[in-house]
């Protein structure tokens, strides 16, 4: 009726549809961001709620560092 719950409330079967979400969502962030200049490391911001939005408003119109060189 379900999969079984372990300790931390999430199934087993959840961990590769999270690590697939992970994959799809942090790797073009990251080669967005490292291609305007950015340290790839900002990609976390998109798991923040809206933390992510107000990141994404700042790079959109933030001159980049990458059009600067």
């Amino acid at each position: 009726m379900g999969m079984e719950m372990d300790s931390y409330g999430m199934g087993f079967g959840m961990i590769f549809p999270f690590l697939g979400y992970l994959v799809l969502i942090v790797v073009p962030v990251a080669m967005i961001i490292g291609k305007a200049g950015y340290s790839r490391w900002w990609a976390i911001l998109a798991f923040v709620p809206l933390i992510n939005l107000i990141a994404l408003w700042l790079f959109a119109f933030a001159r980049w560092p990458a059009i600067r060189r």
